[in-house]
C-alpha cells in the first residue's frame, strides 16, 4: 500500500485578472507545499479564470495566459502541480492542464470532450485533444483530465485506468444548479466503481456573470464511497492522504498491457519519482461533509452570485427598489449578505396606489437588515407625465400604459442614484415573472443585475422563510410572506389579475422553459389546456423583453440567459 498526498484548491479566480489569479494559485502551492503535499490541483482555466469567452479569440490574451503559467512553475519547488490554462499550438488553442514539477513544465494535458450545450460552447475556441498523460508521482500513477471529461463512462478515465493509473485527477469549472452536487457525486461514484480507481474532483468556486461555481470539491474510492468533500460556496484546501494498493496481477495486469498497446502512441507516460513518500506528519481528521437543505443552497448560491458580481466589476454598493414585497426583500436581504448593511440602500417610492401596509413592511425590513431607506414619491412626476401625454391620450382610456410609466418613473429614479453615486441598481424580478413577461421594460427591469431572475415565486417564499431561519429571527417581516403579491400600479391590483396564481404557473412554466416538455405532454402531465396555451404566450412572446434584461444568478437547470435562446421574431406555434 502506497500513500499519495493531495491537496485540491478549490480557488476564485477572476476571469482576465491573470495577475491576481496567478497570486491566488502560487498561494495554494505554498499552503500545500506546507502541509507536505505530493500533488496539487487547480481548477480548469485556473489561469485566465472560466469562461473567458471571446477574450480567447485575442491572441495577445493567450499569450500572456502562457507567461502567466511559466511565472507559476518557478513557485512548484518540491510540489507537483496540476493548472488549468489555455495551450496554443499553431492556429489552435486547447483547453489545458499543465504537469508541473520543481519548476519545470513536464507535460500537458488537452479537454477531449468538450461540452457544447447549456451554458457551454467551447467548440467555439478549443481544439479536443487526443492524447492521455500519465504521471508516476512517489511510485504512484495519476491520470489527469478536465471537467466534461469524466462524465462519459467511455472517456479518458476508461482509457486511463486501463493503461495503469490508479488515481485519477480531474480538474474543474463545474457551474451551480440546484441538486448539482448530488448529480455529480452519483457520476464520481459510477467512473470509480467502474475503472476501479480513486477520483479526485477539483472545482472552482466563485461568480462570474450569471454562472456560480459551487466548488465541493471531492475524494472517491475505489467502490465510489466519498472519502472527502470540499465545502460548499467557499474556497477551500482540501488535503487528503489517499492509500493505493499495489498494482494488479493477472488478468488484470494483461488488460492493462494490451491497452498500452492499443493506444500506445497517444498515452504519455511521465515519471517524476518512484520512490515512496517518506513518513510524513498525520493531516487533521476530515471534516464532516455538510450537505446543505436545498433552499440554503440556493441562498448561498444567490449570495455568493451577487458579491462577486458586484465585487468583481468595482461596485462598492447597491440599490434596491423596496416596495414592501417578497422579491424586493429577499433581494435586500441577500444583498446585505453579499456587501454588508454599510454597503446597501434601500428606495421606497410610493405613489397613489402604494398601500400603508407596504411603506410599513418596506421601513420594517430596512430597520431589521440595519439598511438606510429613502423615501421618494413618484405622484407629482406621474401627474406631470400624464400631464405631458394628456392631449396625446385624450380619446384613450386608461390601460396597462399608466401602469407601466409608474414603474418606468422608478426605473430612473434608481438609476439617477446609480449614476451619482455609483451604487449598482439590483432588479427585483423573480423567474416567474420574467418568464411570463409580467415585468417592464425599462421600469424594474431596469438595472445592472438581476439577483432573483432564476428563482421561481414559489422558490422565493422558500428562501426568504430561510433567511429567516439562519438569522434565527425574523428578517423578512411574516406579512410579506404572507399577503398577496401585488404590483401596487392600480387599485386593489393583484399578481393573479395578470397570471395564474404562482402554484399554478411555477409547475407549468418548469414544464415548458426548464424540461422543454411539448405541449400534449403537458396536457398528459395533467395541467389545464387553457392554462398551458396562456402560459406558452405569454412565454413566447416576451422574449424580446429577457434579452433586454440584466444578467442574474443562474440557479436552474435552465435559466433565462444563455441556456435558453429563442428567436424574437418567431411565428411557431406549439399548441
Amino acid at each position: 500500500m502506497k500513500t499519495l498526498r493531495i491537496a485540491m484548491a478549490q480557488i476564485n479566480p477572476t476571469v482576465g485578472d491573470l495577475a491576481g489569479n496567478r497570486e491566488k494559485i502560487v498561494d495554494a502551492i505554498n499552503q500545500a507545499r506546507k502541509l507536505k503535499a505530493d500533488i496539487i490541483a487547480l481548477p480548469e482555466l485556473a489561469v485566465t479564470g472560466y469562461p473567458p469567452e471571446d477574450l480567447l479569440l485575442k491572441r495577445q490574451f493567450v499569450k500572456d495566459n502562457i507567461r502567466t503559467l511559466r511565472n507559476i512553475q518557478r513557485a512548484t519547488n518540491g510540489i507537483t502541480a496540476i493548472v488549468g490554462f489555455v495551450d496554443r499550438i499553431g492556429s489552435s488553442i486547447y483547453n489545458a492542464a499543465a504537469i508541473i514539477d520543481n519548476g519545470r513544465h513536464l507535460s500537458t494535458y488537452h479537454k477531449m470532450l468538450l461540452p457544447n450545450y447549456g451554458v457551454f460552447d467551447e467548440y467555439r475556441y478549443f481544439k479536443p485533444g487526443n492524447r492521455y498523460p500519465i504521471i508516476t508521482v512517489k511510485g504512484v500513477r495519476v491520470g489527469v483530465n478536465i471537467c466534461e471529461d469524466i462524465w462519459y463512462a467511455e472517456g479518458p478515465t476508461r482509457v486511463q485506468t486501463m493503461a495503469g493509473a490508479q488515481i485519477i485527477v480531474n480538474i474543474n469549472a463545474s457551474p451551480y444548479h440546484k441538486g448539482k452536487g448530488k448529480e455529480r457525486m452519483t457520476m464520481l461514484g459510477a467512473r470509480a466503481q467502474e475503472n476501479k480507481v480513486i477520483v479526485t474532483y477539483t472545482n472552482m468556486v466563485g461568480g462570474q456573470d450569471e454562472l456560480v461555481f459551487d466548488g465541493q470539491s471531492m475524494v472517491i474510492d475505489q467502490k465510489g464511497k466519498l472519502l472527502a468533500c470540499g465545502k460548499q460556496f467557499e474556497e477551500d484546501l482540501l488535503t487528503v492522504d489517499l492509500k493505493v494498493p499495489a498494482p494488479p496481477l493477472g488478468r488484470f495486469r494483461k488488460i492493462i498491457e494490451d491497452k498500452r498497446r492499443e493506444y500506445g502512441d497517444l498515452l504519455d507516460f511521465v515519471h517524476i519519482s518512484e520512490n515512496p513518500s517518506a513518513k510524513k506528519k498525520p493531516l487533521p481528521p476530515m471534516r464532516p461533509n455538510v450537505v446543505f437543505p436545498l433552499d440554503e443552497e440556493v441562498y448561498h448560491a444567490l449570495v455568493l452570485g451577487t458579491r462577486d458580481y458586484l465585487c468583481k466589476n468595482g461596485f462598492k454598493a447597491a440599490v434596491i427598489g423596496l416596495s414592501g414585497g417578497i422579491d424586493s426583500s429577499l433581494v435586500a436581504a441577500i444583498a446585505v449578505a453579499a456587501v454588508g448593511r454599510e454597503n446597501v440602500h434601500g428606495v421606497f417610492m410610493p405613489s397613489q396606489y402604494s398601500s400603508k401596509e407596504s411603506r410599513d413592511d418596506a421601513y420594517e425590513l430596512a430597520s431589521r437588515l440595519g439598511i438606510r431607506i429613502l423615501n421618494i414619491p413618484i405622484q407629482q412626476i406621474f401627474g406631470a407625465y400624464l400631464n405631458t401625454l394628456r392631449s396625446v391620450f385624450a380619446k384613450t382610456g386608461t390601460d396597462v400604459t399608466e401602469e407601466n410609466l409608474q414603474a418606468r418613473i422608478r426605473g430612473n429614479l434608481l438609476m439617477a442614484l446609480s449614476n451619482k453615486f455609483g451604487w449598482l441598481v439590483l432588479t427585483t424580478g423573480n423567474k416567474s415573472e420574467m418568464s411570463a413577461g409580467y415585468a417592464t421594460l425599462y421600469g424594474d427591469m431596469a438595472g445592472g443585475f438581476a439577483v432573483i431572475k432564476d428563482v421561481p415565486k414559489t422558490l422565493v417564499y422558500d428562501v426568504a422563510k430561510c433567511v429567516n431561519k439562519l438569522a434565527g429571527k425574523t428578517i423578512i417581516p411574516k406579512r410579506v410572506m404572507t399577503k398577496a403579491p401585488t404590483a401596487e400600479l392600480r387599485p386593489d391590483q393583484k399578481d393573479s389579475d395578470s397570471l395564474p396564481v404562482y402554484p399554478v404557473l411555477d409547475p407549468v412554466l418548469k414544464a415548458y422553459v426548464e424540461d422543454d416538455r411539448e405541449f400534449d405532454e403537458m396536457l398528459e402531465m395533467g395541467f389545464d389546456r387553457k392554462t398551458v396555451e396562456r402560459v406558452i404566450r405569454l412565454v413566447d412572446s416576451s422574449e424580446y423583453k429577457r434579452r433586454q434584461s440584466p444578467p442574474g444568478v443562474k440557479i436552474t437547470k435552465r435559466g433565462l440567459g444563455k441556456d435558453r435562446r429563442f428567436p424574437i421574431t418567431n411565428r411557431y406555434k406549439s399548441y
